[in-house]
């Protein structure tokens, strides 16, 4: 295996640790600085030059993207998915987790357990927008910030009002969120590689210090998770689209609370708690796959006129409810059942066979058409657009008051 490394660090602790780990495997391995890269769009030819020169063949990346160069690395990594490279983390997957907000957004639908957490931008939503999530003291957080940079403890309502006010003031988006008390300087990281937690450990933060980040000075140790935290810790990981992710979370009352997920999670940390190989177990990873490269289904899937992916609902009192897939006469239609959600289980290409249950969300690849025709007509027609005749006096009132540009 030909291994590269997307990384501006070279000699950071977690890029030597992975060079090390790829060459003790007898494999080939560069570090690409990600700054040096130029992307090349042409007809049919997505290349990507390193130097000035076309990047050799890798068979596999490995991408260690920094968070103020998210959108450039991002790029880069998207070019070497369309060159059909493997690479361990997915384009869409890094920029997902880098918005602290996009991130949560996307974990609130599948039930993730989170911090309750609010995002306002006028003053006068601040105040009822903390009483929602429980009052103070609240977490105010940057969006964008790192290692604990920009995460800030507040311990009235005034005063978070008067912080937000001030980051808001100088452009900066924040989020709030619910103060759990019972986890007060402390939390957990699950390393996920694949569908596995390879390791964790607890951060526990010294002193009156309230964040627990290793950069912050705080103390790791080793834990082994129970099967909540396990699963929690995989599922958002492969929810945000990421094969190797940092998961970080709180031991609340009431099971983990995910506070982020990282993409390029650092490894020194993690290796000292644990005394285990991770590096190692990234590249034995990369190297069982690198004949999967990453593919965009959506891309893929509606390339054909008049198919596409969507999500069909079985609500209650549905005609579909304890019907089978097959009684439902889906393939008839031209509709493929890719996968079913219920609940919390995730049941990929489910037998034909299994029945239906309200709640039930189908994801599907077919004929839109089809697709469309099995939501009822009268939701349909609630749903068509009616397109009524705009009077001229609507018109000349809204010109009148509009701004010239």
């Amino acid at each position: 295996m030909k291994l590269g490394i997307i990384s501006c660090a070279p000699r950071c602790y977690s890029t030597r640790r992975l060079v090390a780990a790829a060459k003790e495997r007898g494999y080939k391995v560069s570090v690409i600085n990600t700054l040096k890269c130029a992307i090349d769009l042409q007809r049919g030819k997505p290349d990507l030059y390193y130097r000035g020169k076309p990047l050799a063949d890798f068979d596999a990346m490995i991408p260690r993207i920094g968070a103020s160069i998210t959108y450039f690395g991002t790029a880069v990594v998207r070019q070497l998915e369309q060159m059909n490279v493997f690479v361990a983390n997915s384009s869409a997957g890094i920029a997902n987790s880098r918005d602290k907000l996009r991130s949560l957004q996307i974990l609130s639908r599948h039930h993730i357990g989170m911090p309750k957490t609010t995002f306002v931008r006028d003053r006068g939503d601040v105040i009822p927008a903390i009483e929602r999530i429980g009052g103070a003291p609240v977490i105010i957080k940057l969006l964008e910030g790192t290692q604990g940079v920009g995460v800030i403890l507040a311990d009235t309502i005034k005063i978070a009002e008067a912080i937000i006010e001030t980051l808001q003031t100088a452009k900066q988006n924040v989020l709030v969120q619910s103060f759990v008390a019972e986890s007060k300087g402390r939390d957990v990281r699950a390393f996920v590689v694949g569908d596995r937690v390879i390791g964790a450990m607890r951060r526990v933060a010294q002193g009156d210090e309230f964040r627990s980040n290793v950069h912050r000075g705080g103390v790791v140790e080793t834990v082994e998770l129970d099967d909540e935290f396990r699963e929690t810790a995989i599922r958002a990981a492969q929810i945000m689209g990421l094969r190797i992710a940092g998961v970080d979370m709180l031991e609340g009352q009431h099971g983990p609370q995910v506070m982020e997920v990282n993409s390029s999670p650092g490894l020194e940390g993690i290796e000292r708690a644990t005394q285990k190989d991770i590096a190692g177990a990234i590249i034995e990873y990369c190297a069982a796959h690198v004949d999967f490269p990453e593919m965009d289904i959506r891309q893929r899937l509606t390339v054909s006129r008049g198919y596409g992916v969507c999500e069909l609902v079985v609500p209650e009192g549905s005609q579909f409810v304890g019907m089978s897939i097959t009684d439902a006469a889906f393939t008839d239609r031209d509709i493929n059942v890719l996968t079913l959600y219920r609940g919390n289980t995730v049941i990929p290409n489910p037998k034909y066979s299994r029945k239906m249950e309200a709640g039930d969300r189908l994801l599907c690849f077919g004929k839109q058409e089809a697709m469309k025709e099995m939501v009822p007509t009268k939701t349909r027609k609630k749903r068509a657009p009616k397109i009524k005749t705009l009077e001229q006096s609507r018109i000349d009132e809204a010109s009148t008051h509009s701004p010239q540009h």
